[in-house]
């Protein structure tokens, strides 16, 4: 079964606040997101398995820990996932990036999938999807919904801020995904923006509003 954490540490929760913040601009919005990403990404990897090797030292010979060589992925929900990629990759350099394109239908809130783009062997990798905002959980929904038909097992979803809402779609749908959460919000709105939230982290992100 998948678990719910709710990021604690101290950093998170400091660089979560210059985001919410409406008078943050642009560039260090954008800083800020990849930070939290690698803070998150660390708490995210605690799991990996770790193989033993032997290594010489200027002392003598030791044996040392390392990846066992499982590959990863990382899947951006665009457009505003693709703001922590960056910071995923400061700790996870070798791993691949695909691409899951959705928006939201003004009218319904429900998601329209224009863009998919994985890497060719998906399925044999440990996936970290990444979107900044859990709100409906709809979008989340359907990206590893999209993931599963590929043939990925072990997913993990992290997101800077989530709503009540989006948390529970997303667990209801998918429990056997680990779900990583910078900050739980109050509520979504009656346009299901999340409350007390950041505003559209994609315009924030790019700069387009």
């Amino acid at each position: 079964m998948g678990k719910v954490f709710i990021m604690e540490h101290p950093l998170i929760q400091h660089k979560i606040g210059i985001i919410r913040n409406s008078e943050t601009g642009t560039k260090d919005f954008r800083e800020m997101v990849g930070e939290i990403a690698t803070l998150e990404c660390y708490e995210a990897t605690r799991d990996l398995e770790l193989e033993e090797y032997p290594v010489t030292t200027p002392m003598g010979d030791t044996t040392c820990k390392r990846l066992s060589g499982k590959k990863l992925a990382i899947i951006p929900i665009l457009r505003a996932g693709l703001g922590m990629v960056p910071g995923m990759q400061t700790l996870l350099p070798a791993a691949k990036v695909g691409h899951i394109g959705l928006y939201r239908d003004p009218e319904t809130l429900e998601p329209v999938e224009y863009y998919c783009k994985l890497p060719a062997d998906i399925e044999e990798r440990d996936v970290f999807v990444v979107d900044p905002m859990l709100a409906t959980g709809g979008s989340a929904v359907d990206a590893i919904n999209q993931l599963k038909k590929h043939g990925c097992q072990n997913i993990r979803f992290l997101c800077i801020i989530a709503a009540p809402e989006g948390l529970k779609a997303l667990t209801e749908a998918h429990p056997d995904v680990d779900v990583y959460v910078g900050a739980l919000d109050d509520h979504l709105n009656e346009i299901g923006y999340i409350v007390p939230g950041l505003g559209d982290a994609g315009d924030r992100i790019f700069g387009t509003k």
